[in-house]
């Protein structure tokens, strides 16, 4: 198997270094491309030091390349998707740049893992990292009942914003100790102390364009008519986003069965014990795999309704881990031929 990573100096593209070894990705060459910035720099990978290539067009760079994940900007994808997919190559890329065209599958694979094998353009789309961490849980509940609508609020880390971000985040708060005037340039304001309810920019009808990609990523991924609702906030925290959620259902629902299925749920981690002050929180789950579910209970405002409370890695499951359980579910289900 011959992979390349476009983006490999970025956030995620360390991610994917990372959970490529981790799970001992199959893998006889691997290549690495960035910025005429990144190149040249060396990463170690399996004891060996891979040179990171400048991307560039030209017809030799993905010769051979069985899978491509690239996360290097919506408008690099853009420019180099007929370059990494000339040869034959699977691209699987983490922007937003083809998530809704609808010759480009958007794959969750707790969701819908055979999506990917409808690929006209050789390209799979990873959905915006709140969406992958809601519909992980939606679809353990979807199987009991079918959801009508979904309201989502969600508290995402400064890490979403990437490395420099978090730098402005450790710096604020370092300033804020010494009595200093904090400095801003990352955010449109202070995110110390503070919570900005704002990530992306606003359209016409009031939402932001993140909160927009949950509401019709969603639909795509899950094959379904369900309604969501989302406001996203900015919280400083440094790694892992948090959403509170509202279903409502065609049934009621106990909220036994909804703790079984969770359980039983793939890629899920029940961890709901509030009489203990067991509860997902995102200072101790950065680097973990799962989508992790507490707080589960009735919702008072509606007898079809429950509400509950999850954290993940953004970073890993919702970025680089999802990329890569789709091509292991490729390679698993003879799912590259060329």
């Amino acid at each position: 198997m011959n992979v390349a990573i476009v983006g490999a100096s970025g956030a995620v593209g360390q991610e994917f270094l990372r959970v490529l070894a981790e799970r001992n990705f199959p893998i006889d060459e691997l290549r690495l491309f960035g910025s005429s910035r990144s190149a040249g720099t060396t990463y170690r990978f399996r004891d060996k030091d891979i040179v990171v290539r400048e991307l560039r067009h030209d017809t030799d760079g993905f010769k051979d390349i069985d899978i491509a994940f690239t996360s290097a900007g919506g408008g690099t994808s853009q420019e180099f998707a007929e370059d990494i997919t000339r040869h034959g190559a699977v691209m699987i890329d983490n922007t937003s740049a083809f998530r809704m065209d609808p010759d480009v599958p958007l794959v969750v694979p707790e969701c819908n893992a055979a999506d990917a094998l409808n690929r006209p353009r050789g390209i799979i789309a990873n959905p915006n990292c709140t969406t992958i961490m809601m519909v992980v849980a939606l679809q353990a509940i979807e199987r009991l009942s079918h959801i009508r609508r979904v309201h989502v609020a969600s508290y995402q880390a400064a890490s979403g914003a990437g490395a420099a971000a978090m730098t402005e985040l450790e710096t604020q708060t370092a300033q804020l100790v010494r009595g200093e005037q904090p400095t801003v340039s990352k955010f449109a304001y202070q995110l110390a102390y503070n919570v900005i309810p704002q990530i992306d920019v606003f359209t016409e009808n009031g939402y932001t364009k993140e909160e927009m990609k949950m509401y019709h990523e969603t639909k795509k991924i899950m094959h379904s008519d369900i309604e969501v609702s989302a406001t996203c906030v900015r919280v400083p925290v440094m790694r892992s986003h948090s959403e509170a959620i509202w279903v409502e259902t065609e049934r009621p629902l106990t909220i036994e069965e909804v703790r079984a299925a969770i359980t039983g749920g793939e890629g899920l981690t029940l961890q709901d014990n509030p009489a203990e002050r067991d509860y997902p929180m995102p200072l101790f789950l950065a680097g973990c795999n799962d989508v992790y579910v507490g707080r589960i209970r009735e919702d008072l405002a509606n007898p079809n309704g429950l509400t509950f409370w999850l954290v993940s890695d953004q970073i890993k499951k919702g970025a680089a881990l999802n990329a890569v359980q789709i091509a292991e579910w490729l390679i698993a289900n003879n799912g590259l031929a060329k």
